[in-house]
Parts: structure tokens; C-alpha cells; sequence
């Protein structure tokens, strides 16, 4: 076969999707305020949008049992949503009327504003950026220790190498040191600890109680932990009485002081489908449009620039910037109700959830939701992610809804959610005797009666899940609650 250059005419297919159909699949994905920010962009960049009025939208769905999902919801088959499918009621031949989509609901008025908790709450860095000035020697201190204060962890704790943090700023240990001795003095006490036994030091100093017999039980805290009170009192060389005053001045120290403050500065979660009974035992679902700004054409200033227009690249531009707008309506339209009919399809299924709690929460599935809606089961993934839900109940992420099943039969039914079992598990050890501490094969029986037929390594798994030690450390910790 001789070798050299030659041309080949190939056919393949291939799917491509164009820009706009890529950005349609991302605004699924994105929150309420990501998607408020998104179209802050979208105003500074094309000149024919303008935010409108929201306007209340009394046609919410209402889920009753057996209520099905809403049927203005148009359908998608596939993750990419055909968004040429939905209407939008536009006067092309007059400047009368608004030119866009209407909102998809309105804001509750009921329901408790969360979007101002902790919204304006002073983080733990700027608390002690504060107060450095007036405990620092010299403006070189004072630098060191915000230096140290940017790498703090949210509970106050120093956990980077202070020789490295003395390398990376080509300044001696000394001087490291006496920086860190400045954040440690600061308020609230504890912080700048580079660990447990340092930060229960720092209070106990603060507190004046850091005698000797203190400072040998805040070495030892790992007795502590395992229940060795007796060779504890030996080593304090105190007796019983005054070992549990001990305990109990430690015990109301804060071992994460810089969690009060919030650490660094967060957002507030805000939810983007507000939840409230309707009439009749049914449900009203609404998108929370607080957070979510209504778009519109300016139709009046799209008939001066046409008019304004005489050549033929004004005139394209014009066009283009038009196409854009409607594009971006008609995408923000469809996202409003492919999300409304997803959550209408949850909240039917989870309808135990929303009024019995968490104990009748059942196994589903992103496949379960998809087939119902009639959409690809990767849209479901894309529309429950970075969402909130907010009912009588609290706020809860929709992915929350989505659970495995545990002890169901081989068809798959009958199976119990495992954030039920997780919230029983849980009743039953803390309603335990302490003189009966439950073991995980008695946990397994007590399931057992209440129809949870779960294997005793289901049952340790979920328990260290949820951070619930064993029966021996469970009874350490509630003789540690006894003695003080």
C-alpha cells in the first residue's frame, strides 16, 4: 500500500448543540440568585431587556391526593428542553402591552423571610481585624496577626504550620509566635488555638482556673473520652467533688469559639419554591419571584432604534440583539415551569413527607420523577440541584426528597426511606436508659417491631452516619453527663 497525502469524503452524524441550547441546559441548573445574576448580566448586555413588575399569579398547581402534576407544564424528552415549544403572547404590529413572559407565580406573603438570616452578620475575620490595631505592639505585628487571621478555619483554629507561616513571610519563630500570642488574646476567647487542648487552655486562663490539676486534665482529654475518671482524679490528685466542679467548668467552655461569628461570610439560603396549604387538603407551589426578576422587551425603544437603523449592519445587530431577548424570555419561561412540575411531582410523592415529617419519607428515584413528568432523567438532576424548597416543615434542598430504600423485597416494594430509619435510629438512642444502653443488635430488634427489616451492619452504618457512637462510647458520655 503506497503511502502519501490523499482526500477522503467521509459521512457522519453527530449531535450539536448550538450556544443557545447549551445555555438553555445551564440555567436549569442554576439557583434563583444565580439566575438573578445572571440576568443583571443580560440587562447590561442587551439594550431591548428591562426587569418588569412582578405581578401575583393566582394560578399556581395545587397537589391533592391524587392530584396529578400541573398540566400547564409542557413536557421535555430530553435534557436539552425544546424551548421553541413554549408561547409567548407578543404584539409585533404595535407598541401597546408588555412583550414577554408572565410570571410563573408570586411570592408568598405568609412564609418567614429567610433570604435576611444571617445575611448581615459580621464574620469572624472581620471581628478580629478589629480589634488587632489596639492589641498589637508595632504596625509589623499588627500585620503578622492579619496575616495569621486570614487562615483560620471557620471555628477559630489555626491549622496551618506556624514555621511554615514564618518561611512564607521571612520573619523569625519569635516573631510568629508573639503575632499568634496577639490573635489568642483577642476576642472570643480561644481563637487562634492550633488545637482542642490549646483552646480550652486559652478559656481556662481567661476564666482564671488554670491551675495545675486543670492543666493536667486538658493534657488528658483523650481519659476523658474514654471514661477513666478514677485514674483522672489520681493524676489531679482531687477528689471526687472537686474532679466533677472540674468537669463541669470544662464542660462550659466553647471548643469552637469562631463558629458564633459565622466564619467567613456566607450567603443566606434562600428558597426558590415556596410550599403552603391550599384548600381542600391540597398543596400551592409557587417559585419564590423575590429572587427572581420578571423580564420584558422594551417595545417602545425597539420601534425607535428600527427607525433609527439605515444600513444593513445597524439593522442585523438590532435583529440579533432582538432574537437574544426573545430567546432569553422564552428559556427563563420553560425553566419556571419545567421546575414547576418537577417539584409539583415530588411534593405528590413525598406527600407523607409535607404532613406527617420525616418518618414517612419514601424511597424515590430521579428515574421514578422523569418517567412521571415524561423528561430525561438527567433534566430531573439538572432542575433538583442548587434548589430549595421551603414548607411548614423548614427549607430543605430538593435532592433531599431523593432517598435509597432499605429493607425492601426482591420487587423493590415495600422499602423504607433511609432518612426515616436514620430519624428513628436516632429517637431510639436518645430516649435510651443509661443504665441500658441500647446495643445495635437490640437497635435492630426495636426496628424490627416497627416493620424496619434492616441487617445489623445497616443499622451500625446509618448510626455512624449521623455521628452516633457505639453503645460503649454512648455509655461513656452519658456517665461523663452524670458526673457533672
Amino acid at each position: 500500500m503506497a503511502l502519501g497525502p490523499r482526500l477522503d469524503l467521509r459521512q457522519s452524524q453527530s449531535l450539536v448543540m448550538t450556544p443557545q441550547l447549551q445555555q438553555a441546559i445551564k440555567l436549569l441548573a442554576l439557583s434563583n440568585l444565580e439566575i438573578e445574576t445572571f440576568i443583571g448580566d443580560a440587562l447590561e448586555a442587551n439594550p431591548l431587556l428591562e426587569a418588569g413588575e412582578l405581578r401575583s399569579d393566582d394560578n399556581a398547581p395545587e397537589i391533592a391526593e391524587p392530584a396529578e402534576p400541573s398540566a400547564d407544564a409542557p413536557a421535555a424528552d430530553d435534557p436539552a428542553l425544546d424551548i421553541d415549544k413554549t408561547a409567548i403572547d407578543v404584539d409585533r404590529d404595535t407598541g401597546d402591552g408588555e412583550w414577554g413572559a408572565a410570571g410563573a407565580g408570586a411570592p408568598s406573603d405568609d412564609l418567614p423571610g429567610i433570604e435576611e438570616r444571617s445575611s448581615e452578620e459580621t464574620s469572624l475575620a472581620d471581628h478580629l481585624r478589629a480589634q488587632v490595631g489596639a492589641a498589637a505592639g508595632d504596625d509589623r505585628e499588627e500585620f503578622v496577626a492579619h496575616y495569621l487571621i486570614g487562615l483560620l478555619d471557620e471555628a477559630g483554629y489555626l491549622s496551618a504550620d506556624l514555621r511554615s507561616v514564618a518561611l512564607d513571610l521571612d520573619i523569625g519563630m519569635v516573631e510568629a509566635e508573639r503575632a499568634l500570642e496577639v490573635v489568642q488574646t483577642l476576642d472570643p476567647t480561644g481563637v487562634g488555638a492550633r488545637n482542642l487542648g490549646e483552646c480550652l487552655a486559652l478559656q481556662a486562663r481567661e476564666m482564671d482556673r488554670y491551675d495545675p490539676c486543670m492543666a493536667r486534665l486538658i493534657d488528658n482529654l483523650d481519659l476523658i473520652a474514654k471514661g477513666e475518671f478514677a485514674r483522672l482524679m489520681r493524676m489531679c490528685d482531687v477528689d471526687e467533688e472537686d474532679f466533677s466542679d472540674m468537669l463541669g467548668e470544662l464542660r462550659s467552655y466553647d471548643p469552637k469559639p469562631g463558629l458564633a461569628y459565622g466564619g467567613a461570610a456566607e450567603g443566606a439560603v434562600v428558597p426558590d419554591i415556596l410550599i403552603s396549604h391550599g384548600d381542600a387538603g391540597a398543596w400551592n407551589i409557587k417559585l419564590n419571584e423575590a429572587t427572581l426578576p420578571r423580564l420584558v422587551v422594551n417595545r417602545g425603544y425597539f420601534l425607535e432604534l428600527r427607525d433609527g437603523c439605515t444600513d444593513k449592519e445597524s439593522k442585523g445587530w438590532l435583529n440579533e440583539k432582538l432574537n437574544d431577548a426573545n430567546w432569553l424570555i422564552k428559556a427563563l419561561d420553560q425553566r419556571q415551569k419545567t421546575i414547576l412540575k418537577t417539584a409539583s411531582e415530588i411534593v405528590k410523592q413525598q406527600d407523607g413527607f409535607f404532613r406527617k415529617g420525616v418518618s414517612e419519607l419514601k424511597p424515590l428515584t430521579l428515574r421514578e420523577v422523569a418517567e412521571a413528568v415524561e423528561m430525561h432523567e438527567s433534566t430531573i438532576s439538572r432542575v433538583t440541584s442548587n434548589k430549595y424548597l421551603h414548607c411548614d416543615r423548614g427549607t430543605f434542598e430538593l435532592k433531599y426528597f431523593f432517598t435509597s430504600g432499605v429493607g425492601a423485597d426482591a420487587a423493590g416494594e415495600g422499602g423504607a426511606s433511609s432518612e426515616s430509619v436514620k430519624a428513628r435510629i436516632k429517637a431510639l438512642t436518645d430516649a435510651e436508659d443509661p443504665k441500658k444502653i441500647l446495643s445495635d443488635d437490640k437497635l435492630v430488634e426495636l426496628l424490627k417491631a416497627e416493620g424496619f427489616d434492616l441487617a445489623r451492619r445497616t443499622v451500625a452504618k446509618y448510626r455512624e452516619a449521623m455521628g452516633i457512637g457505639s453503645s460503649v462510647q454512648r455509655r461513656r458520655a452519658k456517665k461523663l453527663e452524670a458526673f457533672s
